[in-house]
């Protein structure tokens, strides 16, 4: 619940401008020059901050190709401070996926090899196609939010379509793509968690490989853990914690820690004082515990 609570504030702050969505105006204030640490679309009527992935092209796909340190610099910090808890606790797009998997329905898992797309994504259409796919005018194209990016279709270019006739008159092929994007990625959310966090998102990505060091960690006391697997099983996101504390896949959520029947997992900023070693014969019962779990 109070990751929900945090989640909501998160969203609402970012989208404070609801009275936008009446004419479909886009808010171009002082806020907008400083980005949002989560996937919240520019050109959302309602959207207070911009977007890091689309600032990160616009300026990468600019004439004179100028890196954007200060982008860069934005997502380190929230890398090597939160790591991808950013995307358990402050992403907006993550909260409507979250919101969306509640359908009911069949919950499947994902293959592992998926996980990988988002990384290729985060090359190719965040770092590469800006700077080598050169329009007339000499500039790169912004190629993830113009070809892939749901996030900018459901919160940025249906609201503004459906106040803007004229740029209704304007739908091609282009739009159709993101739409079939968009859908697809609303019906993998409703049968996988997080389908498009886990699988297309380029954000996800760079802060999953920043979770190895990012100050806030999950940890594990393996003098307490009992390996009875039930901090496996809860994990939406498919991550063992007791195997892999720091996966790239692993948003700080929490679930694990609260599950724990020995509060032997701790998901938070600071070091957890370790406990004193078991005696022999619980160290034989854990053992035998692991055994079962993990079939060594």
């Amino acid at each position: 619940m109070k990751r929900k609570i945090v989640q909501i504030i998160a969203f609402g702050y970012s989208n404070a401008h609801l009275m936008n969505f009446k004419g479909g105006r886009i808010y171009q204030g002082k806020w907008k020059q400083f980005c949002n640490p989560g996937l919240n679309c520019y050109s959302c009527p309602a959207a207070g901050l911009a977007c890091p992935i689309g600032a990160l092209q616009a300026v990468n796909g600019s004439m004179e190709f100028q890196f954007s340190f200060y982008v860069v610099g934005v997502l380190l910090a929230f890398g090597v401070l939160l790591g991808r808890a950013v995307c358990g606790w402050l992403c907006p797009f993550g909260l409507i996926q979250e919101l969306i998997h509640r359908i009911p329905s069949p919950k499947l898992k994902l293959k592992k090899i998926f996980l990988y797309l988002k990384y290729l994504v985060l090359v190719v259409f965040v770092f590469v196609l800006p700077v080598t796919a050169i329009n007339y005018m000499g500039m790169g194209k912004p190629a993830f939010c113009q070809y892939i990016c749901p996030a900018g279709t459901l919160q940025g270019g249906i609201p503004l379509l459906g106040t803007h006739e004229e740029l209704r008159r304007t739908i091609g092929a282009l739009f159709s793509l993101k739409m079939a994007i968009l859908i697809l990625t609303i019906v993998g959310c409703i049968f996988i968690y997080r389908f498009f966090c886990r699988t297309l998102c380029p954000l996800g990505a760079i802060y999953g490989i920043m979770n190895k060091v990012s100050l806030c960690h999950l940890e594990v006391d393996r003098n307490q853990c009992i390996y009875c697997g039930k901090c496996k099983n809860v994990c939406k996101m498919e991550v063992d914690p007791v195997q892999e504390p720091d996966s790239a896949e692993c948003i700080r959520c929490g679930a694990c820690a609260q599950i724990c029947p020995k509060n032997a997992i701790y998901v938070g900023m600071a070091r957890k004082p370790i406990s004193q070693k078991p005696t022999a014969r619980k160290s034989r019962q854990r053992l035998m515990s692991r055994k079962r779990l993990t079939g060594k």
